[in-house]
């Protein structure tokens, strides 16, 4: 039974705008799966739509066998809970007023019902509750009372995997995580999300403009183009004669032949 169905999903923001058009795939549970295309094919606006944060008219999104319903409240404070996302741009996600450690713990503020498999919090204060959550994402649990802006790039997008994680949801969204890091960053957060799906089980929908990240962590790939699926495989069949022109196009670009 799949956990996520994206079923002929349309938008439209003009008569003459289509963001997607007739968009269908499957994610079952621990499943991590690639969504690859170049800036403005709707890679951000598919997961806005997942997430709830934008309508739809056209076609279904399916969570847990319920359908999407971005308007009604009750329905999106349970679907909060069960799919995260992570951003590329983590300045709009932790608050620069809060040091680390309250930022870590908001999700968990909004959710005190839910006590993840993961950690052990018996007997624990809220602050070393951020510690050891940030120990799980490789960093020091003495930078809880550090502040965002005196955390570097790659250290804040850590934090930000941490809060995401702390719920321990369903499904995680990634819209282009790693891609205002530098190259040394970019793998050291792919190998964090490759060992964290690997430890929970986690499902995961990776997006991104970069093949090379995607074929690094995702076992399927979408590939993207003008709102539409031109391909969609198993990385297994990423050479395969049949794959896409545009698809050859991304592999040659991304120098992975």
């Amino acid at each position: 039974m799949s956990l996520l169905i994206v079923d002929r999903l349309s938008k439209n923001y003009a008569k003459s705008v289509k963001a997607l058009e007739n968009v269908s795939f499957r994610v079952d549970k621990g499943e991590c799966i690639g969504i690859v295309g170049e800036s403005g094919c709707g890679k951000s606006t598919l997961a806005r739509v997942i997430l709830g944060l934008e309508s739809y008219k056209e076609g279904r999104v399916i969570f847990k066998e319920q359908p999407v319903a971005p308007k009604k409240r009750t329905f999106l404070r349970q679907y909060r809970k069960d799919v995260q996302m992570i951003f590329q741009d983590t300045t709009s996600t932790l608050n620069p007023k809060l040091p680390v450690w309250k930022s870590i713990l908001e999700p968990l503020d909004n959710f005190k019902e839910i006590s993840p498999a993961f950690l052990s919090a018996e007997g624990l204060s809220r602050k070393e509750i951020a510690e050891e959550l940030l120990e799980m994402v490789g960093l020091e649990k003495q930078m809880v009372d550090r502040y965002p802006g005196e955390l570097s790039g790659g250290q804040k997008q850590r934090v930000s995997i941490t809060r995401a994680l702390s719920i321990e949801p369903s499904l995680l969204v990634c819209d282009e995580p790693t891609a205002s890091l530098d190259v040394t960053v970019q793998v050291q957060i792919l190998r964090l999300l490759k060992e964290l799906q690997k430890k929970t089980n986690m499902t995961i929908l990776f997006i991104s403009h970069d093949l090379r990240a995607v074929t690094f962590l995702c076992e399927k790939i979408i590939v993207l183009r003008n709102g539409s699926i031109v391909d969609q495989f198993d990385l297994a069949e990423l050479y395969h004669k049949q794959r896409h022109p545009y698809t050859k196009a991304l592999i040659q670009a991304a120098s992975i032949e």
